[in-house]
C-alpha cells in the first residue's frame, strides 16, 4: 500500500483568494478556503489539486528571461489548445511563449495573473 495517496502544488502568492479564482475557473474546480485564508486549495472534478499560500513578500518568477532559472512549472493538459488559449487570456493569463516549441509536444507558455508559469500541452487521445 502506498504511503502517499495524493500531492498537492503550492504557489506562494500575495493574494492566493485572487489567483485560486483564476486556477478555480481554468480548472473548473471547487475552492476551499475564504477570501482571508492564508492556504486556499483549488480541487477539479479529475483529482487535479493546486494550493496557493500568502507570502507578503512574493515576487512573480522571472522566466522565461535567459538570465534566470525555472523555479516551478505546471503544465496543464488540455484536448483543444486554441480555446483553452482564449479560456486563460479572458481569466487575466498572458502568453509568454508564443513560438512554436521544439519537441515532441504541441504546447504553449503562459503566465497566471501572480506571473507564474504553466503550459498548456495538447494531450491526445489514447490509442486503442
Amino acid at each position: 500500500m502506498a504511503l502517499v495517496k495524493a500531492a498537492v502544488v503550492v504557489l506562494d502568492c500575495a493574494e492566493p483568494h485572487k489567483l485560486a479564482h483564476f486556477y478555480r475557473q481554468l480548472l473548473d474546480g471547487e475552492l476551499s478556503g475564504d477570501a482571508s485564508a492564508d492556504l486556499v486549495e483549488v480541487r477539479s472534478a479529475d483529482g487535479v489539486r493546486i494550493a496557493f499560500r500568502r507570502d507578503g513578500n512574493a515576487t512573480p518568477p522571472s522566466w522565461p528571461r535567459p538570465e534566470s532559472t525555472l523555479q516551478a512549472h505546471l503544465v496543464l493538459l488540455v484536448e483543444d489548445l486554441d480555446e483553452a488559449e482564449r479560456r486563460v487570456v479572458d481569466l487575466g493569463g498572458l502568453p509568454i511563449e508564443t513560438r512554436d516549441p521544439a519537441g515532441p509536444y504541441e504546447e504553449r507558455g503562459y503566465a497566471d495573473p501572480a506571473g507564474h508559469s504553466f503550459t498548456l500541452r495538447l494531450s491526445l487521445p489514447p490509442e486503442d
